[in-house]
């Protein structure tokens, strides 16, 4: 029995437009938990400092507001300064994860199809990884010390 009654015609599309959707409503998602998140983050710091000035506590010898950065700015609640280190890892490990989908990919396919050349499909992400492996290359940092100083690695 067939789970849709439709037939064959009204699959493909609803398979090929759902992977845009899921990804424009992930993305949207995240963006909304992330500023959620930093809203809930700057209110208990807020309520801590108020906390320790009604305790008594001199408000000069509690430590500074912790700097929660503006919305252009590219800080990240003050903890991460730019760090090209993390730049370049975070590009390798794109280009890792998408090369393995498109090498893995292009297998798969090449066992499960019957058409010929059908695993070149997996070229496509394979191709976007060697791309991202060689960004990674370029930007990473040359020298002795990739990090400030006052960078603390997370």
């Amino acid at each position: 029995m067939r789970m849709l009654m439709f037939g064959d015609d009204f699959i493909v599309p609803l398979l090929i437009f759902s992977v845009p959707i899921v990804a424009i409503v992930g993305g949207i998602t995240a963006g909304i938990v992330k500023t959620i998140s930093r809203h809930r983050l700057m209110e208990l710091a807020q309520r801590e400092r108020i906390a320790a000035i009604e305790r008594g506590v001199d408000p000069s010898k509690l430590p500074p507001p912790p700097d929660f950065g503006g919305p252009g700015d590219r800080e990240e609640f003050g903890l991460f300064q730019y760090n090209p280190l993390r730049r370049a890892q975070g590009l390798m490990i794109g280009g890792l994860v998408t090369l393995a989908v498109g090498v893995s990919l292009a297998i798969f396919l090449q066992y499960v199809s019957d058409e010929r050349g059908v695993w070149a499909v997996g070229l496509i992400p394979g191709s976007i990884g060697i791309a991202l492996l060689l960004s990674a290359a370029l930007v990473w940092p040359r020298g002795g010390n990739s990090a400030p100083p006052s960078a603390p690695m997370r």
